[in-house]
């Protein structure tokens, strides 16, 4: 065993890879041989291993809650559902996420399918900083009683289900209502979400630094009906109207749960961050202008 291999036995990382994109399967070739090149064990799913060109030095565990332990970090190959998809087992597990971005816009991703290299490099040398995300948690009662918990990193929308009516609802913050609207929904969102759902509805972009929860309708049939930044510590609802149809509760666009006519959704800062792994000191400011392609030609700067 060489020294480099040595220094780094007992070392693993987590690889979640879009297995139904060419792309990620060559990607997470090269990042597995990079990594195993370097004495860093890779841990996979079960379930996915089969897709993926992997060594039998590879291990492969099946899905639960328990199936990070041990890993330092875990490296997700994808575009934004696939982050969000890792940005589950980082919640539960606590490691870091380090995403690579293989889909469009990808604001969740630390780096490109371009920089796999520098990523492998910089995952062996450990030269990457650790932020925490917000998120939010949410409640969901009906008739008085809690029905359904879930959580967030980027939103959680409520929405109607019948394509052809209006969702009626009241928004509340802080126990006091806001305003009566009929509309498509509302989403709730946190400053990581608002360049996603949040963005796509009219709401602001507000930097990950600022700790804020958001509040912004969408299509909504009201004189008033605008875009809420609210603070850290407010609670959040929204509250289906009795004769309105059915709605839906959506989180992150992954997980959902009906919302009959008369549930009550509630939304708050989560009890649990997620772990980004960061490899870059670029501001949010160059990032936003970079995956947004913002036009600033004519920018000359404060004077030096």
């Amino acid at each position: 065993m060489t020294p480099a291999a040595e220094a780094t036995a007992d070392r693993t990382v987590f690889l979640l890879a879009h297995t139904g994109r060419p792309a990620a399967i060559r990607s997470a070739e090269l990042v597995v041989q990079g990594l195993l090149r370097s004495g860093i064990g890779v841990r996979v799913l079960a379930a996915e291993a089969a897709d993926l060109p992997l060594p039998p030095a590879v291990e492969r565990v099946d899905a639960d809650r328990d199936v990070l332990d041990g890993c330092e970090l875990l490296v997700v190959l994808g575009g934004d559902g696939t982050l969000l998809r890792g940005a589950e087992f980082a919640r539960v597990s606590g490691v870091p996420m380090l995403g690579v971005n293989l889909g469009r816009v990808g604001f969740l991703a630390e780096a490109e399918r371009d920089d796999l290299d520098k990523v492998v490099d910089r995952v062996v040398t450990r030269q990457y900083e650790v932020e925490e995300r917000m998120t939010i948690d949410v409640l969901v009662r009906n008739d008085g009683h809690i029905v359904h918990t879930d959580w967030a990193l980027n939103e959680a929308s409520v929405e109607k289900a019948a394509r052809e009516r209006l969702l009626e609802v009241v928004t509340e913050v802080d126990n006091r209502p806001v305003s009566r609207f009929g509309g498509d929904g509302v989403v709730c969102a946190t400053p990581t979400g608002s360049t996603a759902y949040a963005f796509s509805a009219g709401g602001p972009v507000v930097w990950p630094e600022v700790e804020a929860l958001l509040m912004v309708p969408i299509s909504a049939h009201a004189l008033f009906a605008k875009p809420l930044v609210a603070s850290p510590k407010s609670v959040l609802a929204v509250e289906v109207q009795p004769q309105t149809p059915h709605g839906v509760l959506w989180c992150d666009g992954r997980r959902t749960v009906e919302l009959p006519a008369g549930a009550r959704v509630e939304v708050r800062r989560g009890a649990v961050p997620v772990r980004l792994a960061r490899l870059h000191h670029a501001s949010f400011t160059d990032r936003l202008v970079a995956k947004f392609a913002l036009p600033v030609a004519g920018w000359r700067g404060a004077p030096h």
